[in-house]
């Protein structure tokens, strides 16, 4: 059980309910003093989740034993999580065991291997739980980089961020907080998996020095990374391109697929296309 990150998750999260979207029962009146913190109060959400003020301030203290599980469904009712914050509040409280396996070990699927070549002329890649790129196809190669020539090390979205500048391609300065807070989200998950791996904790400290949204992101304990993103690349031949990642898991696996693909009719699926349609000659 991580007590402080337990207690900075619980406190993050109370802080981002606002007063005015909860019923009004659960919303003790302004009376004569203001507030002094964003969000609900550590009463009000003791009360939500029929608990004591004073247990649920040692939670938020640090200074509390382990919660039960009914405790948990219950702050996470009263906290409105998410079911992926619900998982991530258990793995805090230690009642969800942490990983043990090794997911470089783990083999990628021949079905997901498969999935990805048929995907033909739309870009995309698999990422493990360590954002390590484990397959692409050959318009993701063309689009962002050739992984095959990269150092094993080196194919990681985290890792091509830095070095790219912001994306796997390079990004105007600023257009990318969406990217680096869903990379935090992804890490910060992944970490409460896998505690103590050193490759994950490289990675945190590599991004974070380099992205203050993605510090942003991993101090607010973000876990619920948004399936689809609009992307703003530079690619070196066709200038820049709006591009929708969408990201699917891989049934019975970590793995995530990532696929790139533009509105239709617009500039950058025209230069998508073009792009693909040079691919395929050339493979």
């Amino acid at each position: 059980m991580s007590r402080r990150e337990l207690a900075d998750f619980l406190r993050r999260r109370r802080e981002a309910l606002h007063p005015d979207r909860m019923p009004a029962a659960a919303v003790h009146p302004h009376g004569r003093h203001a507030r002094r913190t964003p969000g609900l109060r550590r009463e009000e959400v003791a009360a939500l989740a029929g608990m004591s003020t004073s247990y649920y301030e040692r939670l938020e203290q640090a200074r509390a034993p382990r919660p039960s599980p009914q405790v948990l469904t219950a702050l996470g009712t009263a906290l409105r999580l998410t079911a992926a914050e619900r998982e991530h509040l258990a793995r805090l409280a230690g009642q969800l065991p942490p990983r043990t396996d090794d997911p470089v070990r783990a083999p990628v699927p021949d079905a997901a291997l498969r999935l990805l070549r048929r995907l033909g002329p739309m870009p995309a890649y698999l990422v493990d739980e360590r954002e390590d790129i484990v397959a692409w196809n050959t318009a993701a190669a063309a689009l962002i980089t050739d992984f095959g020539r990269l150092p094993v090390h080196e194919r990681n979205v985290v890792r091509l961020a830095v070095r790219l500048g912001g994306t796997l391609c390079t990004a105007p300065a600023g257009a990318d907080g969406d990217f680096a807070r869903q990379s935090a989200a992804h890490l910060r998950a992944a970490s409460a998996r896998l505690p103590g791996d050193r490759v994950l904790g490289e990675l945190v400290n590599e991004y974070a020095a380099h992205d203050p949204d993605f510090v942003a992101g991993w101090r607010s304990h973000e876990v619920d990374p948004r399936p689809a993103l609009r992307k703003r690349l530079h690619h070196p031949e066709l200038g820049e391109l709006d591009l929708d990642a969408q990201t699917l898991l891989v049934p019975g696996t970590e793995l995530r697929l990532v696929l790139y693909s533009a509105e239709p009719g617009s500039p950058s699926a025209t230069a998508l296309d073009r792009l693909c349609a040079a691919t395929a000659t050339t493979s």
